[in-house]
C-alpha cells in the first residue's frame, strides 16, 4: 500500500504532514504502539535534515508498507541547479563557514543527497568513482547509490570513531537499510524497517 504523498517544502506544516503520513500507515498496519513509535522516531529523523535540503530543491514524501514492511520515501527533485558556487554560498551562511566533515548517520545520508543534487547534469554523466568527505563510503556514478547496510559494513572494519556514530545513531539502530540513490534527475531516499 502507498500511502498519500506529501508535497515537501520547508514550512513546519509540509513537514508535519510526514509524521501525519507516517501514524496513518502504522495504524492501517495495525503496529502497536512500540513499532508505531519506532517508524514515527525514524520519520522524525528524516524531517531534522529536510530543511537543508529543501533549500534548492521540492520534494515528495510517502510510505509503502506491505505486511509489517515499510518504506519510507522521500523523493527531492532541485528547483535550481546547485552548483558548486551555490553550494559555496550556502556554507557563507553556516556558522563555522566550512564545509565540516558529517558528524552522524543522518549528516551523512543528507551529504550523499546532497552531494548527488550538485551539478547532477555532469555528475550523471561520470563513470569513475567519488569518495564523499565525511563517509568511508566511495561512489561510483555509474551506479549512484549510497547505503546505510555498505557504510555499516565499512564502519565495522574500520571500527573507531565510524563504529561508535553507528551505535549511537537512532536510524542506524531502527532502519534495516537506508538507502541514498540518483535516478535521473530526481534523488531518492529510502528508509526501511520491517516489524
Amino acid at each position: 500500500m502507498k500511502s498519500d504523498v506529501c508535497k515537501l517544502q520547508t514550512k513546519a506544516t509540509d513537514l508535519k504532514s510526514v509524521l501525519k503520513e507516517t501514524a496513518k500507515s502504522a495504524a492501517y498496519r495495525d503496529l502497536d504502539k512500540k513499532d508505531a513509535g519506532r517508524l514515527r522516531l525514524l520519520a522524525e529523523e528524516l524531517i531534522e535534515m529536510l530543511p537543508a535540503l529543501l533549500q534548492f530543491s521540492e520534494g515528495e514524501f510517502w510510505v509503502e508498507s506491505e505486511g509489517k514492511n515499510f518504506e519510507l520515501h522521500v523523493s527531492l527533485q532541485p528547483n535550481q541547479t546547485l552548483t558548486a558556487e551555490r553550494r559555496e554560498k550556502l556554507l557563507d551562511v553556516s556558522t563555522s563557514k566550512t564545509n565540516a566533515a558529517a558528524v552522524g548517520i543522518m549528516a551523512k545520508i543528507r551529504l550523499a543527497a546532497e552531494f548527488f543534487l550538485v551539478d547532477y547534469e555532469k555528475n550523471s554523466g561520470m563513470s569513475e568513482s567519488v569518495y564523499i568527505p565525511g563517509t568511508p563510503s566511495v561512489i561510483s556514478m555509474a551506479d549512484p547509490l549510497w547505503t546505510l547496510s555498505a557504510y555499516r559494513e565499512g564502519a565495522k572494519k574500520a571500527q573507531g570513531e565510524t563504529w561508535d556514530e553507528l551505535e549511537k545513531s537512532i536510524v542506524a539502530n531502527l532502519a534495516d537499510d537506508v538507502t541514498v540513490a540518483l535516478q535521473g534527475k530526481r534523488v531518492d531516499i529510502v528508509v526501511k524497517k520491517a516489524f
